[in-house]
């Protein structure tokens, strides 16, 4: 059997060399057909799904994935049905949705790294779900690929049974979808892979939806300063809201303003932006002994030049964080605990909310620099 739904397809991605815009036209509302779940998979009633610079990566040819494709890969949603196996989960279950779906079984998974889960990075890579299956179809029959496993721009979905977080009742289902994708990675950024703590000088690049979230990360752990740093000032009153002790204008000699504003350079230093100079600035910021923890997504050619003589004699660390260095089962949960006291503000996070309808122009918005996190409203 298959289920006749709407998504939002990428028929194309752009040329990341070219000076043109991205060909936003080559993303349009649709009418598709998915198939049933199959062995070890579920279909989720997408609630909320929010529009992420990765997916934007996507779309200009930055991150390069087969096309046509549905995108999305932050959000939640409700249990619609399970296919054969699964028993985890139920109709009616209320989830947040992780774009690695992780085995178990593989060497990163075993030592409790499911983000780098080699199966599920594998299938991501392919646009399918770890079974091999490609669910959406067009209305021509032609398959539709899968993006990071989850496709979350369509009022349903079918995921692998291990891509699934339980939400407890009291999350709401809008905001929770943050905690998929941004929030996970910004605040895992600093608590797991930085391993901040009390006391530690903290600068942010980059103050995007990743780069607040590191914000609040930092903050969580107890550093004493936390430096924010963006082209674009008007940020700088949220972030500081969120957390920073001081904002930092980007451009030209930033490094330089941020090692005085920490008198004498950070202890960590995190990247969101994925611009290739920034993560030099971002080292350059830092402190002898300090670490650099790279968690934007740089074009899959760029290149950073750091002096291996520099990194020896400073001991500096250089950590890239991919989905914050999460256990998605662990720190989801733990997400929606500081959320429901009052320290996770996932509200002053969201900007615009859009429909289904309205992705194409939220990537627009997106491109050009809109602030806050668009939340695209599509059920539940």
């Amino acid at each position: 059997m298959s289920v006749a739904t709407e998504a939002v397809v990428l028929r194309r991605c752009g040329d990341p060399s070219s000076s043109q815009e991205p060909p936003f036209e080559s993303l349009s509302l649709e009418q598709v057909t998915l198939t049933e779940p199959g062995t070890g998979e579920v279909m989720v009633e997408v609630a909320t799904a929010a529009i992420c610079h990765s997916d934007l990566s996507v779309l200009t040819g930055h991150r390069p994935r087969p096309t046509p494709m549905v995108l999305g890969h932050e959000a939640s949603g409700v249990v619609h049905g399970v296919g054969p196996g699964v028993e985890r989960w139920s109709p009616g279950d209320r989830v947040v949705m992780t774009y690695v779906p992780s085995c178990g079984h593989c060497l990163p998974c075993v030592e409790g790294r499911p983000a780098l889960c080699e199966p599920g990075n594998a299938a991501n890579a392919a646009g399918t779900l770890v079974s091999g299956r490609r669910p959406f179809s067009d209305r021509e029959g032609m398959p539709l690929n899968q993006h990071l496993g989850l496709s979350a721009f369509a009022r349903h979905t079918v995921v692998s049974e291990n891509s699934l977080i339980p939400l407890h009742d009291e999350m709401p289902l809008d905001l929770a979808a943050l905690l998929g994708c941004s929030v996970l990675t910004g605040v895992g950024a600093a608590i797991n892979t930085a391993a901040v703590g009390v006391g530690t000088r903290v600068a942010v690049f980059g103050l995007g939806g990743v780069g607040l979230a590191a914000v609040i990360g930092a903050g969580l752990s107890g550093a004493a300063t936390i430096i924010g740093i963006d082209i674009d000032p008007t940020k700088f009153e949220l972030a500081a809201k969120l957390g920073a002790t001081e904002c930092v204008t980007g451009g030209e000699g930033v490094a330089k303003r941020v090692r005085q504003a920490s008198e004498g350079g950070v202890d960590v230093a995190i990247d969101t932006t994925g611009i290739a100079p920034l993560m030099l600035d971002a080292y350059a910021s830092t402190r002898r002994g300090g670490t650099v923890v790279i968690a934007g997504l740089a074009a899959p050619d760029a290149r950073v030049g750091i002096s291996p003589a520099d990194l020896v004699a400073t001991e500096r660390a250089l950590k890239g964080s991919y989905m914050g260095s999460a256990v998605p089962e662990r720190d989801v949960i733990s997400l929606t605990r500081l959320y429901r006291s009052g320290d996770l503000p996932l509200q002053d996070l969201v900007g615009d909310r859009i429909a289904l309808g309205e992705v194409p122009e939220g990537f627009v918005r997106l491109h050009r620099g809109q602030r806050g996190r668009q939340l695209v409203t599509i059920g539940g």
